[in-house]
């Protein structure tokens, strides 16, 4: 695993052009910015992953075409195990710390950034927060609410349709991913053979 960038190292790579280009997905729309945020939410679920939780991560910033642009204003991880707490997604932690920061409910101006795409409940509190960009890594075939299952945040009956753009550094997220579910099977498999 490499080793954790905070977030003025992303941010500053990103103001000074400086990103690899490896890392910047070629999907139309995606800024430096938003890659760096990616990065930044890969390594919130490295957090979340040392601490036993699925590896997902997320980041609310100010959009590339706000006056703040790139200001982070919330950060999450999943935490579902540790807090005991249903709603401990990675992208509801990270909306809650935006919309208290902003002091105010409307993320209008705001871009998600998330290593998985957002649930039924995540998607629901990102059409009414009205964050307006969401990206996002890897599609979630069990519970994907964006593209995969669901098509929630470009249903024409809500009142507010962000733009989204999927696929961003899917292969790290889905790698993160596939890694923690590979060696959670395992750890229950020898944890059955010694029962």
């Amino acid at each position: 695993m490499a080793r954790p960038r905070g977030k003025a190292f992303w941010l500053a790579l990103a103001r000074k052009g400086r990103l690899r280009r490896s890392i910047l997905p070629t999907s139309a729309g995606i800024t430096e910015l938003d890659s760096a945020m990616m990065m930044r939410a890969l390594e919130l679920a490295d957090i979340a992953a040392n601490k036993g939780e699925a590896p997902i991560g997320a980041v609310v910033y100010s959009s590339p075409t706000a006056p703040d642009a790139g200001r982070i204003l919330g950060e999450g991880y999943n935490e579902r195990e540790v807090l005991r707490d249903p709603s401990a997604h990675a992208e509801f932690t990270a909306i809650l710390a935006a919309a208290a920061q902003r002091g105010d409910w409307r993320l209008s101006d705001c871009t998600l950034a998330v290593t998985l795409e957002p649930c039924p409940m995540c998607a629901g509190l990102i059409v009414n927060s009205r964050i307006g960009r969401v990206i996002y890594g890897a599609a979630d075939p069990k519970a994907g609410a964006v593209h995969t299952l669901y098509r929630m945040l470009s249903d024409p009956r809500l009142n507010h349709r962000p733009t989204v753009i999927p696929g961003v550094c899917a292969e790290e997220c889905s790698a993160r991913l596939t890694k923690f579910f590979r060696e959670l099977r395992e750890k229950h498999r020898k944890d059955a053979e010694r029962a």
